[in-house]
């Protein structure tokens, strides 16, 4: 089972730090290009700016689902610091009972909005694709987040209540000016 882990856990990982990656490179790149011939040339790509929004979205929910296996989200840990150290991993189990819960429920409505786009028939306005393959991105990303919600949640009920560490972003900025992992 745990090698089932290990290579899910690549896949996932693959996966969203190349979309991320992707997403945003060409996002860029593409936004560059449409800027460089709408003003050196007087003219642009009419569907660059519809695709440009699609893949700057992609990236940011893939990489999104990417920080929750960095632990990179925004955590207000002072409240839960003041409790012992068995309170602590309770909340910690709890929230992200409450995160898997939300992010499968989110990605099972972006799979049924991508199901009713396809009834639908809809396409975009400048690609002239079929609306439901931008929407893919719902139901792919945050699954892809959940999974990793779960994870973190194996590691903190698998890890004892004294060696739960707290997230704190300040420690990380400390340690990453000084050279330290």
């Amino acid at each position: 089972m745990k090698k089932f882990f290990e290579i899910t856990d690549l896949i996932v990982g693959t996966i969203n730090q190349t979309m991320a990656v992707l997403g945003l490179s060409l996002g860029v790149f593409l936004a560059f290009i449409n800027v460089i011939l709408r003003y050196a040339f007087d003219m642009s790509l009419t569907w660059a700016a519809e695709l440009t929004n699609y893949l700057f979205i992609w990236s940011a929910l893939f990489g999104a689902a990417y920080g929750f296996k960095r632990g990179a989200h925004i955590s207000v840990s002072l409240l839960i610091g003041k409790f012992s150290l068995a309170y602590q991993k309770f909340f910690l189990i709890f929230a992200n009972l409450i995160s898997i819960l939300y992010l499968g429920l989110i990605s099972y409505f972006g799979y049924q909005l991508v199901l009713m786009l396809v009834d639908f028939g809809e396409m975009s306005v400048d690609l002239n694709i079929p609306m439901w393959i931008p929407h893919l991105v719902l139901p792919i990303a945050f699954a892809l987040a959940a999974y990793r919600v779960f994870e973190k949640l194996l590691e903190i009920y698998k890890t004892d209540s004294k060696d739960i560490k707290l997230y704190n972003e300040h420690e990380d900025i400390i340690k990453e000016i000084k050279g330290e992992k």
